[in-house]
Order: C-alpha cells, then sequence, then structure tokens
C-alpha cells in the first residue's frame, strides 16, 4: 500500500487536468492523441491548477472548508503510520470529499465544453480576430476551419459551400461539383468522406469555351440522381472549395397613395 496509494491518490488530483483538455480542443483524430508528451502533460497540469484552485476557493467562500496540507503529504508519504492517521482523517470527511471530487469530475467535463461552445459562436478562434486567437484556435482541426467557413467574420459567412472534386472513374476524369452538407473523419483524424447534395457531374475533356454563355456552361453538366452523393476523399484527385454569399433581397414597401389627404 506504501506505493500504490500515493501513486493512486496523484492519478485522482491529475485526472480533472486531462478531462478538461480532451472537452476543450476540437480534434480531428477520433484514436490516439499524437501531440507531445511534454505539451499533453503540460496542458493538463495547467487545466487542473485552474479547477482546484477554483473549486477549493468556492470550498472555502461558500462552505468554509479549506484544505488541509499535512493530511495530503501524509497522505503522499511512504510512511504506513502517517498514511494510517491520513486515511482516518479522509473517513471523517469522507463525503465531503467525495462531493468535491464527483463536483470537480463533473465541473472538467462541463466547463471545458461550454468554453468551446462560447468560442465557436463568437468566432474567438477566427484568423485575425485578436491578439487571443494562438490560444483559443483549435490547430488539430484545419478541416474545420476550411470545411465550415468558420474564418469569415459573423457578416461574411458563406450560406452555402460548394465542393468540386475530380474522380476518376472507369480511367476517365471526372468532375463533379455539389453543395456540402456534412464530412466525416476515420480514427486517425483523416478526412474520410463528404456529403453533398444537388451534385452534378460532366467530363473534364468537356471544358468551358471562353465565349459560352450560362445555358451553354450548365449543359455541359448532368444531375447525379438521389438526395445525397457520398465522395470519399481518398477517391478524389484534387479538391476545390467555393464560399458562396447569397444576396439579400429587401423588398420595398410601396407608399400607400390611398391614404387621406
Amino acid at each position: 500500500m506504501n506505493v500504490a496509494l500515493p501513486a493512486f491518490i496523484v492519478f485522482l488530483l491529475l485526472l480533472p487536468g486531462f478531462i478538461a483538455r480532451s472537452r476543450f480542443k476540437r480534434a480531428e483524430r477520433a484514436s490516439f492523441d499524437y501531440s507531445p508528451f511534454g505539451q499533453i502533460v503540460t496542458e493538463a497540469v495547467l487545466w487542473n491548477c485552474i479547477f482546484h484552485c477554483l473549486w477549493l476557493l468556492l470550498s472555502a467562500v461558500l462552505f468554509g472548508r479549506v484544505l488541509q496540507p499535512l493530511l495530503l503529504l501524509e497522505l503522499l508519504s511512504s510512511d504506513p503510520a502517517s498514511q494510517s492517521r491520513a486515511v482516518h482523517g479522509i473517513a471523517l470527511e469522507f463525503s465531503w470529499i467525495s462531493a468535491y471530487f464527483l463536483t470537480l469530475y463533473a465541473g472538467a467535463w462541463v466547463v471545458p465544453n461550454g468554453f468551446r461552445l462560447l468560442i465557436t459562436r463568437f468566432g474567438l478562434d477566427r484568423s485575425g480576430a485578436g491578439w487571443f486567437v494562438p490560444w483559443l484556435r483549435f490547430n488539430q482541426a484545419p478541416w474545420y476551419y476550411l470545411l465550415t467557413g468558420a474564418d469569415f467574420e459573423e457578416g461574411r459567412r458563406p450560406d452555402l459551400i460548394a465542393v468540386s472534386a475530380i474522380v476518376n472513374v472507369a480511367g476517365q476524369a471526372v468532375l463533379f461539383t455539389g453543395l456540402l452538407t456534412d464530412y466525416f473523419f476515420d480514427v486517425n483524424g483523416v478526412l474520410d468522406r463528404l456529403i453533398l447534395q444537388q451534385v452534378m457531374r460532366r467530363p473534364l475533356v468537356a471544358d468551358k469555351e471562353n465565349d459560352a454563355t450560362v445555358e451553354q456552361d450548365l449543359a455541359r453538366f448532368y444531375g447525379v440522381d438521389g438526395d445525397y452523393f457520398v465522395l470519399r476523399y481518398s477517391e478524389a484527385i484534387t479538391l476545390n472549395i467555393e464560399y458562396i454569399k447569397l444576396a439579400k433581397v429587401l423588398a420595398e414597401t410601396p407608399a400607400d397613395d390611398s391614404a387621406a389627404d
């Protein structure tokens, strides 16, 4: 118990930081986090310090409960007698200590999610938004910014995102184009597939002539039947993203000429 108990206590103390870090970041990888080990530990420890300081402050202000450093040091020591005294002291305050850690873990799960939603909602991670962007930008999610238009200002964000891709079909290059609806990644964070609507296609050789009219340009394409078109990124030779901002048509209300003089 001399070694196992301190290790278990350290694990319980550090766990909130790792929970908070995992909930705050926006990552496209669902399996392993290949960030440098030092970066992971540093970020987790920083989150851990923030949450423990906040919870200890709330405990002292709202409930009059303060940290007992001597009890914690005895619990982390390798002396059996000191550990026994510390365990006895924890047993007397077990309900309170349990409530502290349960609410701490819940807060470490909920609060970073809330911060992430606020950052996304107000565009605080947008490129060029301010000096704080390097701290708030989700650097592990480059496709998120490209495929959602999150780097645009609030009033200039695209209403539609069009995707064009060249795919090799039976040895012939075919251009597919449609409106992006959703996108998915594999477990390693590699873009897996794009979900498109209103898809049209044409052979790449049927290129547009310089003096072609709009009707002639559209005649080169033909629609693809179906509600959704799944485009696998691994099969795309090239990918083109176009951001579309719809023009707002303001309806003018004519003056009421029939008003009485």
